[in-house]
């Protein structure tokens, strides 16, 4: 059966709650995924196996903290596994990097400026994807945004497969359309 985010919500909630059979709901839907970030940024399965125990200790410590604002409740975990796996580096590079090069390590955030333009490529996106009929949006937003696989999207959604790829394909290329305007 497919976990929508809505499921995960309410499992984060749980856990916020110390609820074990919550948390341990939590790791079966989403640790594969979660896994796999980890792994990407750590090239190491054993590493990488380590920071996916330590991300969700840290998951056990702050779903009272989890606030959906908009966002999937898989963007918070994601997040909180990718930024551990870069810390994890971090602190790897710094046990055997001197201070003389400690200056010379980039800060990954965004400055001002990017924020700003992200901030208008986000609303110029959403506004094209305001033009797409609904159920096309959303298995857009579903694909490109929660990771969902074509077989989610088309049972979710009731058509075939195919017919899924079809809608995604054609949803892609209007909103490369509607952004070159």
């Amino acid at each position: 059966m497919k976990t929508t985010p809505a499921d995960i919500e309410r499992l984060i909630a749980r856990v916020a709650l110390r609820d074990r059979s919550a948390f341990s709901a939590l790791y079966s839907h989403t640790s594969a995924k979660l896994f796999g970030i980890c792994i990407r940024i750590l090239k190491d399965r054993a590493t990488a196996e380590d920071a996916l125990q330590e991300v969700f200790i840290k998951v056990w410590h702050n779903a009272d903290r989890y606030s959906a604002g908009g966002y999937s409740p898989m963007t918070w975990l994601i997040t909180i596994a990718r930024n551990h796996a870069i810390d994890r580096i971090r602190a790897a590079q710094a046990m055997t990097t001197g201070l003389d090069q400690a200056a010379q390590i980039a800060d990954t955030r965004p400055d001002p400026e990017a924020e700003v333009v992200a901030a208008s490529e986000r609303a110029a996106i959403d506004g094209c994807l305001d033009t797409l009929e609904t159920d096309r949006a959303a298995a857009v937003r579903g694909a490109y945004l929660n990771g969902d696989s074509y077989a989610e999207l088309a049972e979710r959604h009731g058509v075939p497969v195919n017919t899924m790829r079809s809608w995604l394909r054609r949803s892609l290329l209007t909103l490369r359309d509607c952004l070159t305007q």
